[in-house]
């Protein structure tokens, strides 16, 4: 194998490491804030925890975040939510997200 290739197979993996870890932190980011929603929906326990796992699974029906957000504003209509607040709280949760995937490994 030469350095090219080596260098080449580095790369690949960086890569593929990097995608992984985008997509448990967007994964994470989804759960909490479908425990937020869950919240403000009147959800607790296992409820809270199976409505989380239903926006996590709507972020997989699309590219980028217009699918999880559209639930969300389906779901909190009549909440007094607006679709700012749902994009401000997925943002915040971003940053909580990536620290706590950073933190497991």
């Amino acid at each position: 194998m030469t350095t090219f290739d080596k260098r080449e197979e580095g790369f690949e993996k960086k890569f593929a490491h990097d995608e992984d870890l985008r997509f448990k932190v967007m994964a994470r980011r989804n759960k909490l804030v479908g425990l937020w929603a869950a919240g403000l929906l009147g959800k607790t326990g296992a409820d809270a925890d199976t409505y989380a796992k239903e926006v996590v699974i709507a972020d997989l029906e699309e590219a980028g975040d217009e699918d999880v957000v559209r639930k969300l504003v389906k779901d909190l209509d009549g909440k007094g939510v607006s679709d700012k607040q749902i994009r401000d709280k997925m943002s915040e949760m971003l940053e909580q997200a990536a620290a706590q995937v950073l933190k497991s490994g």
